[in-house]
């Protein structure tokens, strides 16, 4: 196949991926404090919201390679820190933040959210293996995979602007 014939195949599959995308968390973003993720730091300079989009849209895409439930991946992915306070200033909650947020995260996502297990299982373990109860489902663990390579990028600063200039993009924030 000649490389134009390749790229414009390219163009396709990411236009289609783009739009199963928006599909499965479409509901999620018209909620305002889903939105509201956006006036919390995350990672050096990237707010809550672009990471949990970053590693949404990451943990989608691998597992709709992988024949996996990329929208429950997709969903888990954007309320996996989904913990409404500041953890740099506020501390609403006991112990060590790694171990308490997960569960907090899954009660805030509960209350506005319908989820299936999946979803939850992802949002309550994205922390291992720090919380200590593996993953249940494997689009656990590539979510929790995901979360630390974008982190990771994140804390390098080398989260890829442009990444998630076209995050923010798709998901018209």
């Amino acid at each position: 196949m000649p490389k134009w014939e390749m790229f414009k195949e390219s163009l396709k599959k990411r236009a289609s991926n783009d739009a199963d995308y928006k599909d499965c968390i479409k509901d999620l973003l018209t909620n305002q404090e889903v939105r509201g993720l956006h006036n919390f730091v995350q990672h050096g300079n990237v707010s809550r919201l672009e990471h949990s989009l970053f590693v949404s849209y990451k943990s989608f895409l691998l597992c709709k390679k992988l024949g996996l439930d990329y929208c429950s991946a997709a969903r888990g992915g954007l309320l996996h820190d989904f913990f409404l306070y500041n953890r740099k200033v506020e501390k609403p909650y006991k112990g060590i933040h790694g171990f308490a947020h997960p569960k907090i995260a899954l009660d805030n996502a509960s209350k506005y959210f319908n989820l299936n297990e999946i979803e939850k299982d992802i949002i309550k373990k994205h922390m291992w293996p720090l919380t200590i109860v593996p993953p249940k489902y494997m689009e656990t663990l590539v979510v929790s995979c995901v979360d630390k390579y974008c982190a990771t990028l994140e804390f390098a600063n080398m989260g890829g602007k442009k990444n998630l200039i076209y995050l923010k993009k798709l998901a018209q924030i």
